[in-house]
């Protein structure tokens, strides 16, 4: 007869590992928390969230989510790479006044580096516009980020929403059409590559 083994037995969320994770390298690899799991090979794949306010320490911006996916992990150490980002409902609502019109284009692009995202663009008028001036704003919006798309690549693509010189670089162009008080890029998303199953998002620990 075999002798039962004697021991105590590791809890299993003790027998895990925490991982720090950071953002990518052009938001100066921030730390925006902890996830913990069985292996370094567990956490590839998982998605995590901070505002931007949390990223560069700037409270101005905590109404912009940003969203990463962890690529590589190296000790304990998780770095990822943007998938997208979201601005809060209440940030949204700010901006809508009346007698004036909100006008949302939901635009695809390529980078130069392959990578295919979806933008959504919000336009905020100064006045309530009509039918063909809503029409004009928006084939005006598509033109101008699919021509520029063409010399971005994924790094110049996440600057450009977060510093927002795309918007302002949009804003030049469709006040030329009708007067318009913000463009703001509240949403992208970058589509996974061909075979990419979706992963599990990650509440991540907050940093301390």
């Amino acid at each position: 007869m075999a002798k039962k083994q004697v021991g105590r037995r590791v809890e299993g969320w003790k027998a895990k590992s925490w991982f720090k994770v950071h953002t990518p390298e052009n938001l100066g690899k921030a730390y925006i928390g902890d996830t913990i799991a069985n292996d370094a090979e567990s956490v590839v794949g998982r998605i995590m969230q901070a505002t931007l306010g949390e990223i560069t320490n700037d409270y101005a911006k905590q109404h912009i989510k940003m969203r990463f996916r962890v690529a590589t992990v190296t000790g304990d150490a998780a770095y990822t790479e943007f998938v997208g980002h979201e601005v809060t409902r209440d940030y949204m609502r700010s901006l809508i006044k009346r007698r004036s019109t909100r006008i949302d284009c939901i635009i695809p692009i390529v980078t130069k580096d392959g990578k295919k995202v979806r933008l959504t663009i919000s336009c905020y008028t100064l006045a309530r516009a009509n039918v063909s001036q809503i029409h004009a704003i928006r084939n005006a919006i598509a033109a101008n980020v699919q021509a520029q798309a063409q010399a971005w690549d994924m790094n110049t693509l996440v600057n450009g929403i977060v510093n927002g010189e795309i918007s302002r670089d949009i804003f030049k162009v469709v006040k030329t059409l009708y007067p318009i008080r913000r463009i703001e890029i509240i949403k992208s998303k970058v589509e996974p590559a061909p075979g990419t199953a979706p992963a599990p998002e990650a509440a991540a620990a907050p940093a301390v």
